[in-house]
């Protein structure tokens, strides 16, 4: 597939509100085309890029999409080899973001660093009622360290690790 001839489709379309592009091998230049998409787009609130290689690069495109999206509220992106940068990239959106409600990042390697970002971006965030972070690469102490800290965010009622 072409990412980039996708995504121009994709920028010229005004009735989508649900695109999947699950296990598609879209990389970082795709995710950076998806991210100018997100920036253009005002219609789509369900976008899933489940089992890519996104990298953190596209990860980070993305988050800065979300920082102006007014639309998306669903975003899967596990799978997709996303490290600290990108995680930490996505927190950082969730203190912008005010549509989100649900994000998947599972099967990424969400680290201690990430972990933090996310648990004091939560602590900010009130619209994230769904977050998964399966397979995640923190230790026990680690993990229930991000718990705790998740528990100050009074919206958040569905955390999957």
């Amino acid at each position: 597939m072409e990412g980039e001839k996708l995504i121009g489709t994709l920028c010229r379309n005004t009735t989508l509100t649900s695109l999947d592009l699950d296990w598609n091998c879209l990389g970082s230049k795709e995710g950076k085309a998806i991210a100018k998409f997100l920036c253009k787009n005002n219609t789509l609130i369900s976008l899933s890029i489940h089992g890519n290689d996104l990298g953190s690069e596209g990860a980070e495109a993305i988050a800065e999409a979300l920082c102006s999206n007014t639309v998306l509220t669903t975003l899967y992106l596990g799978d997709n080899q996303i490290r600290s940068e990108g995680i930490k990239a996505l927190a950082k959106a969730l203190y912008i973001n005010t549509t989100l409600t649900t994000l998947s990042i599972g099967f990424n390697q969400l680290d201690f660093e990430g972990g933090n970002a996310l648990m004091e971006a939560l602590c900010v965030n009130t619209t994230l009622y769904s977050l998964d972070i399966y397979d995640h690469e923190l230790n026990f102490k680690e993990l229930k360290s991000f718990i705790d800290g998740v528990r100050e965010n009074n919206h958040l009622v569905s955390l999957t690790y």
